[in-house]
C-alpha cells in the first residue's frame, strides 16, 4: 500500500513543512535487489579487542570495501567498532570518540554496529560497562536518522568465526528495516558445526526450506526470498489457498502441501514429505498465524482457541514431530515469527499476543538442546504494510507507521530478508534470539 505522507515528505512543499513544523521524515529506504553488492560504499573499521584486526578480513570476505582510517572517503556508508576491549565505565568514551565525529560523515541509510561481549559471560566492572552499550545503541539508533540503524553485536569467547553471515546482513539492505536491536552469537550453542558459505549471494544452494502460511503476504515472501538464496522451497497453507499456493510453488521450482496445521495428522503428513520427497529439511519457517481479535471481556472460546492452535500449538507439535523423526538435516534451521504484540503486548490482541508470546517462549525452551548443530531463532514484526494493516483505520495506520525510528511500514521482505539470515549456513552460531523487524519501535524492549 502507497504511504502517501512518506511520498508528500519528498516533495518541495513536504520537505518545508517537516522542516519547519519539526514532522517526521522517513527517508525512503535502501534495500537487497538481487545481483547487487551487498554493500555500496565504504565501511569504516575501528576500536579496541579480540576482533578489530580480523574485521577488515570478514569485511574482505563478502566483499566489502572497508577502512580503518578515518581520513578518507569522507563518507561512509558503515560504522563497525569493537568494542569488546571496554572493561570498565571509564573507558566508555570510546563510543562517543569513534561514533561522535562520523555522525555527519554518512551516507543515507548508513548502517551502525557496535560488537560486544555478552554481559551475562563476565563480572564486576565490565559486565556493567558491557551492558551499558544496549542504552547506547538502542539511543543512537534514534539519533542517527536519514533511514539509517544501530545494532549491538554480543560475540561470545570463541565464537568470532560465527560473526560473518551477521555482518553481512547487519551492514547490507537487507536490514532495512531492523535496527535497535541486540544479537547474541555464540553464547547458548555448540557452534562448531560447519558453517562456510561457498557464495555469499546463494548461500542456501541445496538447502530444503519449509515455509507454512506461504501462499501470500509476508510467507510468499519469505519463500521468493529463500528461494533466490539458493533453497528449495516447500510451501505449506491452508486448502483453501491451494490454488495461490501451487501457482508460486510451481514459479519458484519447489513443492506444495496443502493441509491445516492444525490437523491432528499434520506433523506425520509434513515429516513424511519432508522425507520421502527430499530427504529431509535444513530450514523450517513457522510462519503461518491468524489473528481473531476483541476485547477479553467479549471473546469467545472459539477466538481464543484457535489463534493459540494456529500460531503456538501447531508449530511446537510440528517441530517435536521432525525432531523426532530426525527429519532435519544436520545444521538445520527452526525459525519462527513472533511479534512486537507478543513483546509489548496490543489493546484487544490478548489472544494473538499470548500465542505470539509463546513463540518467543518456544525459542527459549528449545535453545539449549538442539542437536547436530541446529539453531532455533525467531523474528518478531511490527507494523509490516500487508493486506491486514491496509485494513486498518487510517488514523490507526498512520500511528503505526510512525511510531519508530524510520517513521515508517516495513515490508513483507524486510522480515523475509531476517529469516534468510538465521536460515543460512553461516549461522550456526547465531541461537536462541528474538529480532524485531519494526524500524525501532517506539514500544517494547
Amino acid at each position: 500500500m502507497t504511504d502517501r505522507y512518506q511520498a508528500f515528505t519528498q516533495s518541495a512543499i513536504g520537505k518545508l513543512l517537516v522542516s519547519n513544523l519539526g514532522l517526521p521524515s522517513p527517508v525512503p529506504l535502501l534495500r537487497y535487489a538481487e545481483g547487487e553488492p551487498l554493500v555500496t560504499g565504504t565501511v569504516l573499521t575501528g576500536g579496541r579487542g579480540r576482533l578489530v584486526e580480523s574485521l577488515p578480513g570478514l569485511l574482505d570476505e563478502l566483499g566489502v570495501v572497508s577502512t580503518s582510517s578515518a581520513t578518507e572517503p569522507e563518507r561512509y556508508r558503515g560504522l563497525v567498532l569493537d568494542a569488546t576491549g571496554i572493561t570498565d565505565s571509564s573507558q566508555l568514551g570510546l563510543l562517543r570518540e569513534f561514533f561522535g565525529p562520523r555522525m555527519r560523515s554518512l551516507e543515507t541509510c548508513p548502517r551502525l554496529v557496535v560488537l560486544g561481549t555478552a554481559p551475562e559471560t563476565v563480572s564486576g566492572g565490565e559486565r556493567a560497562a558491557q551492558r551499558a552499550l544496549e542504552g547506547f545503541t538502542r539511543s543512537l539508533g534514534k539519533e542517527v536518522g536519514r533511514g539509517g540503524t544501530v545494532q549491538l553485536v554480543y560475540v561470545a569467547e570463541g565464537a568470532e568465526d560465527g560473526l560473518l553471515s551477521t555482518l553481512a546482513f547487519l551492514l547490507s539492505p537487507k536490514s532495512a528495516y531492523v535496527s535497535g536491536q541486540v544479537v547474541r552469537i555464540g553464547t547458548t550453542h555448540d557452534h562448531t558445526h560447519g558453517s562456510e558459505v561457498a557464495d555469499w549471494r546463494r548461500p542456501l544452494e541445496g538447502k530444503v526450506a519449509l515455509v507454512t502460511g506461504a501462499s501470500r503476504g509476508i510467507g510468499e515472501q519469505i519463500a521468493r526470498v529463500l528461494h533466490r538464496d539458493g533453497a528449495t522451497v516447500i510451501g505449506v497453507d491452508v486448502p483453501q489457498a491451494a490454488d495461490s499456493l501451487v501457482k508460486l510453488t510451481n514459479e519458484l521450482d519447489g513443492d506444495y502441501l496443502a493441509l491445516d496445521i492444525t490437523a491432528p495428522d499434520a506433523p506425520q503428513r509434513i515429516a513424511h514429505q519432508l522425507r520421502a520427497e527430499h530427504g529431509g529439511v535444513d530450514v523450517v519457517v513457522h510462519n503461518a498465524g491468524i489473528t481473531r481479535d476483541k476485547r477479553l471481556a467479549n471473546m469467545a472460546a472459539d477466538r481464543w482457541d484457535s489463534v493459540i492452535a494456529v500460531n503456538l500449538t501447531a508449530p511446537e507439535r510440528i517441530t517435536r514431530e521432525l525432531l523426532d523423526q530426525q527429519v532435519f538435516n544436520a545444521n538445520g534451521r527452526i525459525i519462527g515469527v513472533a511479534s512486537t504484540s507478543g513483546i509489548a503486548g496490543n489493546l484487544g490482541q490478548t489472544n494473538y499476543a499470548t500465542s505470539k508470546a509463546g513463540v518467543i517462549g518456544l525459542v527459549d525452551s528449545l535453545k539449549d538442546d538442539l542437536p547436530d548443530g541446529i539453531t532455533v531463532n525467531a523474528v518478531a514484526p511490527g507494523f509490516i504494510e500487508t493486506q491486514m494493516t491496509a485494513a486498518m483505520p487510517f488514523a490507526t495506520r498512520e500511528v503505526g507507521r510512525r511510531l519508530n525510528s524510520l517513521s515508517q511500514g516495513g515490508l513483507p521482505v524486510d522480515v523475509a530478508e531476517a529469516v534468510a539470515w538465521f536460515a543460512s549456513p553461516g549461522s550456526t552460531a547465531v541461537n536462541g534470539n528474538v529480532v524485531r523487524v519494526c524500524g525501532q519501535m517506539m514500544l517494547g524492549a
